[in-house]
């Protein structure tokens, strides 16, 4: 793995944050002290909700349809190359019993 080079100063000071962090008891850091907890507020969750919603593209039906028949094309090869590798190792199994009882 490479070494990475950056600012020495700006590494300590995030290898502090980070002991900081970890040295604070959950829910008592300087931040959480510092900032009283907002109560919850319905409406602007489902504003929130709503804005992220809209950000969501979704696929035209054409590329949706690609997609399945790709997948189906996919299961039915990956079905045939089991079929026959299961087919094959099956006979050579019966094959080399049949051997081994005839001895």
């Amino acid at each position: 793995m490479a070494k990475k080079t950056g600012n020495l100063s700006a590494m300590k000071q995030r290898a502090a944050k980070s002991a900081a962090a970890v040295a604070a008891p959950a829910g008592q850091g300087a931040a959480a002290a510092a900032t009283p907890k907002k109560p919850f507020n319905v409406v602007q969750f489902f504003k929130e909700v709503r804005a992220e919603g809209r950000k969501i593209t979704w696929t035209s039906r054409k590329e949706t349809w690609v997609t399945a028949v790709m997948v189906f094309i996919m299961v039915i090869i990956a079905a045939l190359f089991f079929f026959v590798v299961d087919t094959s190792l099956s006979f050579i199994v019966a094959q080399v019993l049949k051997l081994a009882n005839a001895g």
